[in-house]
């Protein structure tokens, strides 16, 4: 090797190490999240495990590691204000760190926190449980050597405003130090806090706080694109002594700006210098983007108006509490934007800074919030928590707005600090409240009054609304809500309460989840993140790519209308599949097949309608059902919509077979009509033409006492029968003005069996619409049906189901209380053929007409459920035309929106009429 080429790897190691020594350097105390943590000697003051050393995972909340006692925030703590942890741990810091500053950084503890180094305080007791906060510890250590780090964490503050603000809330409250705890290292010069504002324009303006300036006479700022590439040159301004502050301003050109569609990010890299020596480093990243509040007009991104599609989401896992993690946050909001969110709510307290990290690069805009629920921190406390949550976020272009509290949980003394610590001077408003143009309005009806909301002159966006207890809310209404908001000039949409059931680990429980009862089941996930149906139903209804209805006739010619409801993407960045399917049947699942295809992305710009034109196949007709899929710009499915094309009565025709080698035969016994068909004897009452009993040589099959109308009990005048060559027909006859039009049984040589029935409604609103059968529910293993699904439906919560074969397990569970999804009870839309999987014997039942839903039990439903356990039909299984709405915690379904109004039928047929019709065939035979 040559001499040149040792020195000039020698020189490259030195300026790296030297480069290396000029950033502030971390080393992690505890570990980085609930994967990762160490453990620290913890002592308990009150509760479980207390009055003894032992160890503790750091970070954590003592409760989930076996401490203390467990507390929702509405409790009566019995031990309020006793509980406390003692935590020491032992640590070493180079010796090269001499002479430099080092600070100890808690990035969130619950809550009054005190802490000593090498028994000393480091600084005042720390009062506020969801703020990064730090010591100047450089005095405190012994470098090279051993130092201990005590820390005293009060449960409930000495601050009584403190303890309402964020301990008396609608949420779990827990102890210990929960986010990570480490050391930074700077040069005794050095860059103390970066606050950048880059505009969409590609105007840069950075305010750096400074340290300890003596030597240091410049500081130099470059900025880069996020593959590594500068952006224009490097800019600079001068220092003097004891500056502590500097103003760095520059204009990028040609910059791609930060949106939620397209989330570009940069990096700016500091330098302070003292002629050309470098003192300290610092980076940060950032994005271009400019956030407008417009009154009477909307909220603009960029210079384009926004609607917020959004969640309130709480910084929790069950087994953790509030203790997260990178990987959590990514999940979390990787989950969101598959809902087509665009937006997220940090309730009620900042998150985590891998969050706001996730919402950065993956696209969602955030508001940020001062913790409060209907009480508030007093002035001089609220006023350092403002001071640390803005300095710790500031940077974040996924911030758009601050929060001020929630729901009367406002200390108004506040509202300026917002203004003047923010560099970026975001817009703040007051959740619940009508503040500075905006209208955020909680739980507000579907029409909630003149003046007001919908009809006022705020910008309004509810940052919470339909509340998602057990089943209700969330989808329920939303597609509704939607409608009104994207139609509205002054809606900026609004916030879903809540992204997960915040459900906890008991470990004094037999490791049980608690939901706190009624208080925390809120989710559109469940603790663990199970998806409920609302997930699929938000994500079809905020689908960005709006796909209007079209029916699939012979003369279907593969064209479909879409609007663009994206606010920064052209449809043509997306792109397009389809599908159509020959799905099986209950007896027949070799006859499966599809062809696929690709459709080219129309242009269609942001807010304009056009067409999709798909390339059919010559016999697409013959296929079962068609479906579309819609992707990003980033490869993400958008959604995938599922047309029929087959009708009922085609797949029917398809199933049934009716023909068989024997003559049915007829014989009256008593009050029964016995019906022999293929080896099975069918009992039908001769005075309610219900079907008593079903047999067959394996024995009873428990289907009967149907078919019973949901609207009435009356009874016919008389049943008959007759034969003819193929078949057996028994048929009822009623009043003239009754309810039933028509009941008739046809009895086949096959063994299959035909309802055709035909009936009023009672009135011109009603809840339910349809005919019952009973069928014993234990006796039930599983399901395998043709319909939508694979979740079930309300009447105001439609979307979000896909029509094909599903197979589902039977299971029972109460949703927000259970978490086994999807749920196997309730009603499924589009009611093809089912076949029901029993401890016995298996019973097919084919539908011939369109629009029926299958009705499958009765759902459990909460002891307490507020709106959310709508009446169901008797009987246990039915064919409906007509269901109920769900409700939310909040509102009764019929307040939500048209959707969840009664059902109502004023259409009259040709004899000035209007009647229901349904077709079903059984097969009770087992196969």
């Amino acid at each position: 090797m040559k001499l040149s080429q040792k020195f000039f790897i020698v020189f490259t190691l030195f300026v790296c190490i030297h480069t290396y020594a000029q950033q502030t350097q971390i080393q992690y105390l505890s570990g980085t999240g609930k994967d990762d943590t160490r453990q620290w000697q913890f002592y308990c003051t009150a509760g479980r495990n207390s009055g003894k050393w032992t160890t503790i995972a750091v970070p954590s909340c003592w409760e989930l590691q076996g401490f203390g006692k467990y507390n929702y925030g509405l409790d009566k703590d019995s031990v309020r204000g006793k509980e406390q942890g003692l935590y020491k741990y032992h640590f070493n810091v180079p010796a090269a760190w001499k002479g430099k500053e080092v600070n100890i950084v808690f990035e969130g503890s619950m809550t009054d926190t005190e802490v000593k180094i090498n028994g000393k305080a480091a600084g005042a007791k720390h009062q506020g449980s969801f703020y990064s906060f730090k010591y100047n510890i450089s005095k405190l250590l012994k470098y090279g050597k051993d130092n201990l780090l005590e820390v005293t964490v009060s449960k409930h503050s000495a601050n009584e405003s403190v303890n309402k603000a964020e301990r008396h809330g609608d949420f779990w409250i827990f102890g210990g130090i929960f986010r990570p705890v480490f050391l930074e290292c700077l040069p005794a010069e050095n860059i103390s806090h970066v606050a950048v504002n880059a505009l969409a324009d590609g105007s840069f303006n950075a305010q750096l706080q400074l340290d300890d300036i003596k030597a240091a006479n410049t500081v130099e700022c470059a900025l880069y694109t996020s593959d590594g590439k500068q952006v224009g040159n490097t800019f600079n301004a001068a220092l003097k002594d004891n500056d502590t502050t500097v103003t760095l301003q520059a204009k990028a050109n040609d910059i791609k700006t930060w949106t939620p569609e397209f989330p570009n990010l940069y990096k700016a890299v500091f330098t302070l210098k003292s002629g050309n020596n470098i003192i300290h480093t610092v980076e940060q990243k950032f994005g271009f983007r400019t956030v407008e509040l417009r009154p009477g007009d909307g909220i603009y991104l960029n210079g384009i108006k926004i609607k917020f599609k959004g969640v309130c989401h709480h910084s929790f896992w069950p087994s953790s509490g509030r203790t997260t993690s990178k990987a959590l946050s990514i999940a979390d909001v990787q989950m969101m934007k598959d809902m087509n969110m665009n937006a997220v709510r940090m309730s009620h307290y900042p998150p985590d800074a891998h969050f706001l990290d996730a919402c950065d690069s993956l696209g969602l805009m955030v508001l940020d919030e001062l913790t409060g629920w209907h009480q508030n921190y007093d002035t001089e406390a609220g006023s350092k928590l403002v001071k640390e949550m803005i300095a710790h976020d500031v940077n974040h272009p996924s911030i758009v707005i601050w929060d001020n509290g929630n729901e009367g949980g406002f200390n108004f003394d506040l509202d300026h600090l917002f203004d003047e610590y923010d560099i970026q001077h975001r817009p703040l408003i007051h959740p619940w409240a009508i503040f500075r143009h905006t209208d955020t309005q909680h739980y507000i009806n579907y029409d909630y009054g003149n003046g007001t909301h919908a009809h006022g002159h705020e910008i309004f966006f509810p940052t919470e609304f339909l509340h998602g207890l057990y089943d209700g809310g969330h989808g329920a209404g939303l597609d509704d809500y939607w409608n009104l908001m994207w139609n509205n000039p002054l809606s900026a949409g609004g916030f879903l309460w809540v992204f997960a059931d915040e459900g906890v680990v008991r470990t004094d429980r037999d490791s049980m989840i608690d939901n706190d009862k009624d208080h925390a089941p809120d989710g559109i996930v469940g603790p663990y993140h199970e998806k409920e149906g609302s997930y699929y139903t938000i994500k079809e209804i905020w689908s960005p790519v709006y796909v209007e209805h079209r029916e699939i006739t012979p003369q279907f010619d593969g064209k479909l209308t879409i609007e663009n409801r994206y606010f920064f993407t052209n449809i043509n960045q997306c792109s397009f599949s389809w599908k159509f399917s020959k799905l099986p049947t209950p007896y027949d699942s070799s006859n499966k097949k599809e062809i696929t295809g690709k459709a080219t992305a129309p242009d269609i710009k942001p807010e304009e309608k056009g067409t999709l034109q798909l390339q059919l196949p010559k016999d697409f007709m013959q296929y079962d059902v068609l479906y579309v899929t819609a992707s990003d710009p980033h490869g993400r499915e958008i959604y995938t919509w599922s047309f029929p094309v087959k009708q009922p009565a085609d797949i029917a025709n398809e199933i049934v077979h009716k023909n068989g080698n024997n003559k049915v035969q007829v014989t009256e016994q008593d009050s029964l009509y016995v019906i022999t068909a293929n080896n099975i004897t069918f009992h039908i009452s001769r005075n309610t033409a219900k079907l008593v009993q079903v047999k067959n040589e394996k024995g009873i099959i428990p289907f009967t006492n149907g078919p019973q109308l949901t609207s009435s009990s009356e009874l016919p005048q008389s049943v008959t029968y007759h034969q003819n060559d193929t078949a057996v027909v028994v048929e009822a006859a009623f009043k003239k003005k009754s309810l039933w039009q028509q009941l008739r049984w046809t009895i086949y040589p096959s063994g299959w069996i035909q309802l055709d029935a035909q009936y009023f409604p009672a009135q011109y609103e009603y809840p339910l619409l349809g005919i019952n059968f009973h069928y014993p529910e234990a006796n039930v293993k599983a399901v395998e049906y043709l319909g939508n699904g694979p979740y079930r439906v309300w009447k105001n919560r439609m979307k979000g189901t896909t029509l094909n074969v599903w197979d589902k397990q039977y299971n029972n569970t109460s949703t927000g209380e259970d978490w086994v999804y999807p749920e196997f009870k309730g009603y499924y839309s589009n009611f093809y053929w089912m076949k029901l999987i029993t401890t016995a014997q298996p019973i097919t039942i084919v539908c011939a007409s369109e629009d029926i839903f299958l009705r499958l039990f009765t759902p459990k439903f909460a002891a307490k459920p507020y709106n959310t356990a709508p009446p169901f039909p008797d009987g246990d299984i039915s064919f409906m035309h007509a269901i109920t709405p769900i409700g939310t915690k909040s509102q009764k379904p019929e307040k939500m929106g048209p959707s969840g109004e009664p059902n109502m039928y004023y259409d009259y047929g040709n004899d000035g009429t209007y009647s229901k019709n349904v077709t079903l065939y059984f097969n009770l035979s087992g196969e």
